[in-house]
């Protein structure tokens, strides 16, 4: 028998209308909690309590930041803050929720990376810091920096520019320095490095396109241009611009091919032969 009030019933179906993301991420919370009521308690505090995404979001990532440093409250205001400065800022997870559930095999719910994967919940770090960055709270944002590095080891600069859509693989061991610019729709996998390189503090790190591959323990060193939708493969260390819509591989990297579809990104798709 349900003890839902009439009231909750109809709004229920009203959500998915209004925000289909948070809706559905509302409804398998629901599926986990029936399912297994150990996890009630985490459930409910994750999500279930929350009137809306971004509320959550705030929520669970104050839980994961705060520390004897700075407090679970005081993380959440300075969320708080960045959110309300940036009302896009909900939109940007939603589409990196939407990315990860459509490009990795093993993500079967949209709750997946808002509760499990550190990809996602780095990224929305990052985006937190930036906004406080650029608010000019830089040492607030070096401080969320240092706390998602050393609990993620994701390590991704305030000042860094980082489109939505993004899908961060396993995520252990990224690197995104200070000038990077990384574009929409993007997919990296673990150990990628956008680097510097020198000691010289200007225009120093890589300009990512739309739609780009980084395969697994890729390094792309220094102020170069990578074309929207090219592949790069594992293991390669790029350090000259790479056209668009080309693949890459090597030490150094060379041209092997074009990308073998519009989109790589999206498909995943790493296998690459000299006749593309």
């Amino acid at each position: 028998m349900s003890h839902s009030s009439p009231s909750k019933q109809a709004k229920a179906p009203m959500l998915k209308l209004v925000d289909p993301v948070w809706g559905r991420i509302r409804s398998e919370a629901e599926e986990i909690a029936a399912g297994d009521p150990t996890l009630g308690g985490f459930i409910f505090g994750a999500v279930l309590n929350h009137e809306s995404f971004e509320d959550a979001l705030r929520h669970r990532l104050a839980r994961r930041l705060g520390n004897i440093d700075i407090s679970n409250d005081l993380i959440k205001q300075a969320i708080g803050d960045a959110q309300s400065a940036e009302p896009l800022m909900g939109e940007r997870a939603r589409a990196d929720i939407l990315a990860t559930f459509e490009r990795d095999p093993a993500c079967h719910r949209y709750i997946d990376p808002f509760l499990y994967h550190k990809g996602f919940m780095g990224l929305q770090i990052y985006r937190v810091a930036h906004q406080l960055w650029k608010m000019k709270r830089k040492d607030f944002a070096l401080h969320l920096q240092a706390r998602c590095s050393s609990l993620f080891s994701i390590d991704i600069h305030p000042a860094a520019r980082v489109g939505k859509g993004i899908m961060i693989d396993h995520a252990h061991s990224i690197v995104i320095g200070e000038t990077a610019v990384v574009g929409d729709d993007v997919s990296m996998l673990h150990s990628v490095t956008l680097g510097g390189t020198g000691k010289d503090d200007d225009d120093r790190h890589p300009k990512i396109g739309d739609g780009v591959l980084i395969g697994a323990g890729a390094s792309v060193l220094g102020n170069i241009t990578i074309g929207g939708c090219s592949r790069i493969a594992a293991g390669s260390v790029v350090l000259m611009d790479v056209p668009k819509n080309r693949t890459v591989a090597g030490v150094p990297a060379k041209v092997v091919g074009y990308a073998g579809c519009s989109e790589p990104a999206r498909t995943m798709d790493q296998n690459f032969s000299e006749t593309e």
